[in-house]
Protein backbone atom coordinates (compact mmCIF):
# COMPACT_ATOMS: atom_id res chain seq x y z
CA UNK A 1 0.00 0.00 0.00
CA UNK A 2 1.47 3.20 -0.84
CA UNK A 3 2.15 5.74 1.88
CA UNK A 4 0.00 9.29 1.22
CA UNK A 5 1.78 12.18 1.14
CA UNK A 6 0.65 15.07 2.94
CA UNK A 7 1.42 17.17 5.61
CA UNK A 8 -0.14 17.12 9.06
CA UNK A 9 -0.74 20.76 10.63
CA UNK A 10 -1.29 21.50 14.05
CA UNK A 11 -5.43 22.13 14.69
CA UNK A 12 -6.07 26.33 15.28
CA UNK A 13 -7.12 27.07 18.74
CA UNK A 14 -10.73 28.66 18.59
CA UNK A 15 -11.37 28.77 22.31
CA UNK A 16 -9.54 27.56 25.68
CA UNK A 17 -9.98 28.00 29.51
CA UNK A 18 -9.52 26.26 32.38
CA UNK A 19 -12.24 23.98 33.53
CA UNK A 20 -10.82 22.87 37.33
CA UNK A 21 -7.90 23.27 39.72
CA UNK A 22 -7.38 20.22 41.58
CA UNK A 23 -4.00 21.31 43.12
CA UNK A 24 -1.14 18.53 41.60
CA UNK A 25 -3.17 19.40 38.20
CA UNK A 26 -5.86 21.58 36.03
CA UNK A 27 -8.17 21.03 33.14
CA UNK A 28 -8.06 22.79 30.35
CA UNK A 29 -10.79 22.92 27.47
CA UNK A 30 -9.55 23.42 23.99
CA UNK A 31 -11.86 24.09 20.95
CA UNK A 32 -9.92 23.22 18.17
CA UNK A 33 -10.52 23.33 14.14
CA UNK A 34 -9.85 20.24 12.17
CA UNK A 35 -7.49 21.47 9.41
CA UNK A 36 -8.88 18.18 7.29
CA UNK A 37 -12.54 18.88 7.43
CA UNK A 38 -12.97 22.17 9.20
CA UNK A 39 -15.09 21.04 11.58
CA UNK A 40 -14.60 21.80 15.49
CA UNK A 41 -14.11 19.27 17.65
CA UNK A 42 -13.79 20.20 22.34
CA UNK A 43 -11.10 18.65 23.81
CA UNK A 44 -9.81 18.52 27.58
CA UNK A 45 -6.31 18.50 28.40
CA UNK A 46 -4.46 17.74 31.63
CA UNK A 47 -1.95 20.32 32.46
CA UNK A 48 0.68 18.99 35.15
CA UNK A 49 3.99 19.81 36.07
CA UNK A 50 7.08 17.60 34.43
CA UNK A 51 8.37 15.49 37.06
CA UNK A 52 11.22 13.12 37.06
CA UNK A 53 12.21 9.26 37.91
CA UNK A 54 15.60 8.14 39.17
CA UNK A 55 17.43 5.49 38.31
CA UNK A 56 19.76 5.04 41.17
CA UNK A 57 22.34 2.32 41.12
CA UNK A 58 24.43 0.71 43.91
CA UNK A 59 27.83 -0.05 43.44
CA UNK A 60 26.77 -3.69 43.23
CA UNK A 61 24.45 -2.80 40.14
CA UNK A 62 21.14 -2.80 42.26
CA UNK A 63 18.52 -0.72 41.33
CA UNK A 64 17.08 1.36 44.04
CA UNK A 65 13.46 0.96 43.78
CA UNK A 66 10.26 1.59 46.15
CA UNK A 67 7.53 0.13 46.75
CA UNK A 68 3.95 2.36 47.27
CA UNK A 69 0.08 2.20 47.32
CA UNK A 70 -1.64 3.51 44.44
CA UNK A 71 -5.14 5.20 44.43
CA UNK A 72 -5.69 4.79 40.70
CA UNK A 73 -5.14 0.61 40.63
CA UNK A 74 -5.78 0.04 44.34
CA UNK A 75 -2.49 -1.91 44.37
CA UNK A 76 1.48 -1.71 45.77
CA UNK A 77 3.50 -0.97 42.52
CA UNK A 78 7.29 -1.51 42.50
CA UNK A 79 8.65 1.57 41.12
CA UNK A 80 11.38 4.03 40.61
CA UNK A 81 11.94 6.98 43.30
CA UNK A 82 10.51 10.55 41.95
CA UNK A 83 8.15 13.14 41.91
CA UNK A 84 7.05 16.29 40.47
CA UNK A 85 9.52 19.34 39.46
CA UNK A 86 9.21 21.97 42.09
CA UNK A 87 9.40 25.71 40.60
CA UNK A 88 12.76 26.52 40.76
CA UNK A 89 14.30 22.94 40.09
CA UNK A 90 14.86 21.00 37.26
CA UNK A 91 15.10 17.27 36.35
CA UNK A 92 18.93 17.09 37.87
CA UNK A 93 18.15 19.29 41.79
CA UNK A 94 14.72 16.97 41.80
CA UNK A 95 15.99 13.84 41.29
CA UNK A 96 19.06 14.57 43.87
CA UNK A 97 16.25 15.49 46.42
CA UNK A 98 13.23 12.63 45.42
CA UNK A 99 15.96 10.21 46.07
CA UNK A 100 17.12 11.30 49.27
CA UNK A 101 13.61 12.08 50.53
CA UNK A 102 11.97 8.58 49.33
CA UNK A 103 14.58 6.11 49.79
CA UNK A 104 17.52 8.38 52.04
CA UNK A 105 20.05 7.21 49.22
CA UNK A 106 22.55 9.52 47.40
CA UNK A 107 25.50 9.37 45.09
CA UNK A 108 27.49 10.43 42.22
CA UNK A 109 26.11 13.51 40.40
CA UNK A 110 23.13 12.85 38.71
CA UNK A 111 22.83 12.47 34.39
CA UNK A 112 19.96 13.14 32.67
CA UNK A 113 19.12 10.75 29.89
CA UNK A 114 16.40 12.23 28.16
CA UNK A 115 12.26 12.00 28.75
CA UNK A 116 9.00 11.19 27.40
CA UNK A 117 5.67 12.78 27.33
CA UNK A 118 3.62 11.42 30.15
CA UNK A 119 0.38 11.26 27.33
CA UNK A 120 0.68 13.37 24.35
CA UNK A 121 -3.16 12.82 24.17
CA UNK A 122 -4.97 14.13 27.12
CA UNK A 123 -1.98 15.64 29.18
CA UNK A 124 1.38 18.67 28.56
CA UNK A 125 4.36 17.21 31.00
CA UNK A 126 7.55 15.38 30.10
CA UNK A 127 8.77 12.84 32.60
CA UNK A 128 12.62 13.20 32.50
CA UNK A 129 14.61 9.82 33.51
CA UNK A 130 17.90 10.70 35.76
CA UNK A 131 20.66 8.42 36.67
CA UNK A 132 22.30 8.46 39.60
CA UNK A 133 25.42 6.02 40.79
CA UNK A 134 27.01 4.54 43.64
CA UNK A 135 24.25 5.44 45.83
CA UNK A 136 24.63 4.03 49.15
CA UNK A 137 21.69 4.88 51.70
CA UNK A 138 23.07 8.12 53.47
CA UNK A 139 19.84 10.16 55.18
CA UNK A 140 16.97 9.20 57.35
CA UNK A 141 14.02 9.09 54.39
CA UNK A 142 11.50 12.70 54.55
CA UNK A 143 8.23 11.06 53.43
CA UNK A 144 5.73 13.45 52.10
CA UNK A 145 1.88 13.45 54.36
CA UNK A 146 0.63 11.22 51.71
CA UNK A 147 3.38 8.86 51.23
CA UNK A 148 4.41 5.68 52.77
CA UNK A 149 6.90 3.45 51.22
CA UNK A 150 9.36 0.61 51.47
CA UNK A 151 13.04 0.89 49.92
CA UNK A 152 13.79 -2.34 47.42
CA UNK A 153 17.04 -3.11 46.22
CA UNK A 154 16.53 -5.19 42.72
CA UNK A 155 18.78 -6.79 40.65
CA UNK A 156 19.51 -4.98 36.79
CA UNK A 157 20.10 -7.92 35.43
CA UNK A 158 16.15 -8.74 37.04
CA UNK A 159 14.46 -5.92 35.79
CA UNK A 160 13.64 -7.64 32.18
CA UNK A 161 12.02 -10.64 34.31
CA UNK A 162 10.24 -8.07 36.55
CA UNK A 163 8.67 -5.99 33.59
CA UNK A 164 8.23 -8.96 31.43
CA UNK A 165 6.39 -10.62 34.19
CA UNK A 166 4.04 -7.65 35.15
CA UNK A 167 6.09 -7.13 38.29
CA UNK A 168 6.88 -3.55 37.12
CA UNK A 169 4.07 -2.62 35.40
CA UNK A 170 3.68 1.24 36.25
CA UNK A 171 4.07 2.64 32.15
CA UNK A 172 6.14 5.29 33.08
CA UNK A 173 8.82 3.26 35.04
CA UNK A 174 9.02 1.16 31.76
CA UNK A 175 9.94 3.60 29.63
CA UNK A 176 12.21 5.14 32.38
CA UNK A 177 14.08 2.16 32.38
CA UNK A 178 13.97 2.01 28.64
CA UNK A 179 15.43 5.32 28.31
CA UNK A 180 17.95 4.15 30.87
CA UNK A 181 19.05 1.01 29.09
CA UNK A 182 19.39 2.93 25.79
CA UNK A 183 21.25 5.27 26.84
CA UNK A 184 23.98 2.53 28.76
CA UNK A 185 23.93 1.20 24.61
CA UNK A 186 24.67 4.63 23.56
CA UNK A 187 21.59 5.43 21.78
Amino acid sequence: MPVENSKLTPWPLKESRCVGDYRIFKVRFDCRTSPRTGDEHDFFVIESVDWCNVVALTPDNQLVMVEQYRQGTNLIELELPGGMIDPGEGPIETAARELREETGHAGDAPETVGFVYANPAIMNNKVHTVVIRNVAKQHDTQFDAGEDMVTRLVLLDDVPKLIGNGTISHSLMVAALCRFQLAEIGC
